[in-house]
């Protein structure tokens, strides 16, 4: 089921202009929402709702706030894009079963349904070894497939399904190299589960997935194919939905699917990065250092994911900095079209670049460019906790002194606080006013050894990979580094 797709439009916004038109998006005009009264009070923190003991739990109702904007990226009939593909089934519902077969129920183990052994790993590493040279064909047949045997989900995907094809491949691959695995494999299959949710991904669907996955491999497995590989391949791909399914499951018994966020401040840091200031319709639990998939109106089923560049405060409000990427659909619509009003969906939080701030070691910090936005949340957060004995040092980094937009915040924030350090650092020359130079990296490592040091490193994925072998080599130890490359995942 979906991923989040790639982002390549068939427009560039124009770099050198304040701001930009993109051109009229078929099938969605824009339309400005009527957007209800701004709440007296933030929404409370719901309860998690505890699952009966004999029976299984249902999934939590989720009852939006925004219910008249007319411009809202519903999913399902109704909605324009499910509209346009010639969706006319209830909501959320299949309208058919799409094959014979079903996903074993509880304790109802056929020949598919026993657990995986040494031969099948074997066999399903095989297969896909053999599909691998013809990638490209075989995941193009995989979505051709797919879609003309169902067609109702070609409006869970986006319009553009290119490079989407080459994530579906990718995750395979992922999901096989963990096969034996078993601790691994169940967590990230839990969180693709959860993921899949905010598509609308139903336990039906995956039925869908496996006859076509196995058609798919019939045909471009060659010689590596046949009924004991059919078999290990049913094997593994049931382990593989159940898994997803039961965290799916797991999950909304206390968090709907997705949020519906309105803008209420949209600021200009610079000429192409903009600071989006969101106000969710229920509570929105989160940690700073943590990301959020976005979606927005005139791009349907189009998921970018943006850092918090705030931690949690008692308002509710959510604040994002994008930057207008070249060829980036979703990034130039949220810097040059997005303004207060208008309402986006996100996605749960997620991520791994958290920080205890009761305990630990001393923390270092390097941000470039908006990937400065969850090392300003994870300050933020460092001074609400006051420092508990550590120091917190943090690299900012950006090609021109312009282009620091949070120097001045973060300056503002460690003046009280001797434990805080902040160090600005310039890639393309003409410092001046203290301002370091050079690569964020290797200022980093001057300023070493780091040795003792908990890191987390945000921005450019090749800031980040440079980061990473610096601060090794400077003395941080591997499992103390953290990242999370949002950059790779949001890609415009």
């Amino acid at each position: 089921m979906p991923l989040d797709p790639p982002d390549r439009p068939p427009v560039v916004a124009a770099a050198d202009a304040p701001t930009a038109v993109l051109p009229p998006v078929p099938l969605l005009e824009p339309v400005r929402p009527v957007i209800p009264a701004r709440p007296v009070q933030p929404p409370a923190e719901p309860a998690p709702v505890p699952a009966p003991v004999h029976a299984p739990a249902a999934p939590a109702v989720f009852r939006p706030l925004f219910v008249d904007a007319p411009g809202l990226n519903w999913a399902g009939p109704g909605d324009r894009w499910s509209d346009a593909w010639g969706v006319r089934t209830p909501a959320g519902q299949l309208p058919a079963a799409p094959v014979a077969a079903a996903l074993p129920a509880a304790g109802q183990a056929g020949p598919v349904d026993r657990p995986l052994t040494a031969r099948d790993i074997e066999l399903v590493r095989a297969g896909l070894a053999a599909v691998e040279p013809v990638a490209d064909r075989a995941t193009a047949h995989f979505y051709a497939l797919l879609f003309l045997r169902h067609p109702e989900l070609r409006s869970f995907f986006p319009a553009a399904m290119d490079a989407h094809r080459d994530r579906l491949f990718r995750t395979l691959l992922a999901v096989v190299r963990e096969i034996d695995r078993p601790v691994a494999l169940r967590a990230m299959l839990a969180g693709l589960g959860r993921d899949h949710r905010r598509y609308g991904t139903l336990a039906g669907h995956y039925v869908a997935v496996e006859e076509c996955l196995v058609g798919t491999l019939a045909r471009y497995a060659g010689e590596r194919w046949d009924a004991e590989a059919e078999s290990a391949w049913r094997r593994a791909y049931r382990m593989v939905s159940s898994t997803m399914i039961e965290a799916a499951e797991e999950d909304a018994r206390t968090s709907p699917p997705w949020w519906q966020g309105e803008i209420v401040r949209h600021e200009r840091r610079t000429r192409d990065v903009a600071a989006i200031t969101v106000r969710p319709d229920q509570a929105y639990p989160f940690r700073a250092g943590q990301y959020a998939a976005l979606e927005t109106p005139w791009w349907p089923r189009v998921w970018r994911h943006y850092s918090f560049a705030a931690a949690p405060r008692p308002d509710g409000l959510l604040t994002f900095h994008v930057k207008a990427v070249q060829a980036g659909w979703v990034s130039n619509a949220l810097v040059h079209r997005a303004a207060p009003g208008d309402v986006l969906r996100l996605g749960p939080a997620t991520g791994s670049m958290t920080v205890d701030h009761a305990a630990g070691p001393d923390l270092l910090c390097l941000g470039g460019g908006t990937g400065i936005a969850p090392i300003r949340a994870l300050v933020e957060e460092a001074v609400a906790h006051g420092a508990s004995g550590r120091r917190v040092e943090v690299f900012y980094g950006a090609r021109r002194a312009e282009e620091l937009y949070e120097l001045a915040a973060l300056r503002e924030l460690a003046a009280p606080h001797p434990w805080l350090t902040v160090r600005p650092v310039l890639s393309g020359g003409g410092a001046a006013g203290g301002l370091l130079t050079g690569e964020l990296p290797e200022v980093v490592g001057r300023f070493g050894p780091w040795a003792g040091r908990e890191a987390v490193l945000s921005g450019p994925p090749a800031m980040v990979h440079r980061g990473v072998g610096v601060l090794v080599r400077a003395g941080v130890p591997a499992e103390r580094i953290r990242h999370d490359l949002v950059g790779d995942l949001a890609g415009g």
